[in-house]
Parts: structure tokens; C-alpha cells; sequence
């Protein structure tokens, strides 16, 4: 199946007898980002009584990192379903942080349950997605009369220059979509350059 991230932060509002859920939807790049994000939305609406939160970090659904909070809602009534939602989506680190302004009217566990995942399921409804390419990571060491010839094959194949580090020889790490990875080999392979790959 086919895996997603976030292409940028998404952002809607959601109002349920009276009570406000403001949603924002984050792409990250590592935990430092839940918590930055977590402190810009505290900034930003500082008066709100709740600022919850879910957040899954991985490659895959079974590898993933995930935490929650209810940020004094009820237990299980925010931070919980909020994540169910997240990890029934097939997206990839991403971070979702629901502001509720309370608006007089209580709205009983259930009822926060099921506006907590609406909110977030509404605010996916209008993320733009893109697909994550799987990549291989190859390490190759080239002579430097070869870099150029090296970068140019890179880029023809979708690659991208991670690292250059020279010494007697040019040490180069690439990384290439897994779909391109067999005409670069072919490549290297007919000038005799030696490389290893990482799989990611």
C-alpha cells in the first residue's frame, strides 16, 4: 500500500454546540517538531482550555513511534481517538493538535470522542497528501575525473547528492528511488565503481 506525508500544515475549525475545535495537521521531521509545535499552538491561542495532541513517527504502521495527550479533557476522550484516527490513515509522520475553546455546553465523554476524531477526520479531508518514494541510500567511491559523470547519472535518475567527502578518492552518498536504482547500478557497474547500498 502506498504511504503519504503531509505536503504542509493543514488547518480547519470545527464547532459543536458552541465549542470550538481549532485542528492544525503537521508534518515532522522529528520529535523536537512535536514539541515546538505543541509550544506555537499554546502561544497562539492561549486563552483555549485544551491544547491535545497525537502524533505517529515512522516508515511504516508497524514500526511506528506514537504518543497522545488529553491536556485535562477527560481520559481517553482526545488524545485516544485523535491517534486511532492518524493511525488508520496511511501517512507518515504527522502531528495532530486540537484546540477546543469550551462553549458553555458539556458535551459528555462520548460526545468529546467522537468530536475529537471528526475534527481531525474533517481537517484530513482537506490535506493535500503526497506519496513517500521509497529510496535506497548507496555510498560510492569514485576517482575525480568521475564526480561529474557520478552527479550527472544521479539526476538523471531522480537521485539526489546526500554527501561529498574527498580524500585520495571522491566519497559520494546518494539517495535514489528504489524504481531508478537498477539502470544506476548498471551504470556504475559497467565503469567498475565500487558502492554499497543502505536500504531505508
Amino acid at each position: 500500500m502506498t504511504r503519504f506525508t503531509l505536503d504542509k500544515v493543514c488547518k480547519n475549525t470545527l464547532e459543536i454546540k458552541k465549542s470550538q475545535f481549532i485542528t492544525w495537521l503537521i508534518p515532522l521531521e522529528d520529535k523536537q517538531a512535536v514539541k515546538e509545535s505543541i509550544q506555537l499552538a499554546k502561544q497562539e491561542y492561549p486563552d483555549a482550555r485544551h491544547h491535545c495532541w497525537a502524533y505517529i513517527m515512522g516508515a511504516n504502521p508497524n514500526s511506528m513511534t506514537a504518543a497522545m495527550s488529553d491536556d485535562g479533557e477527560p481520559s481517553g476522550t482526545a488524545g485516544k481517538p485523535m491517534l486511532n484516527v492518524l493511525q488508520h490513515k496511511p501517512v507518515d509522520n504527522v502531528l495532530a493538535i486540537v484546540i477546543r475553546y469550551f462553549g458553555g455546553v458539556k458535551l459528555g465523554a462520548g460526545g468529546l470522542v467522537r468530536a475529537y476524531s471528526q475534527a481531525v477526520e474533517q481537517c484530513f479531508a482537506l490535506a493535500e497528501l503526497v506519496p513517500v518514494i521509497p529510496k535506497y541510500t548507496l555510498t560510492i567511491k569514485v576517482p575525480f575525473a568521475d564526480e561529474q559523470w557520478l552527479r550527472h547519472h544521479t539526476d538523471k535518475n531522480n537521485g539526489e547528492v546526500l554527501t561529498t567527502l574527498y580524500s585520495d578518492l571522491v566519497t559520494v552518498q546518494v539517495s535514489i528511488p528504489q524504481g531508478n536504482y537498477n539502470v544506476l547500478r548498471a551504470s556504475l557497474e559497467s565503469r567498475n565503481i565500487d558502492f554499497n547500498r543502505e536500504d531505508k
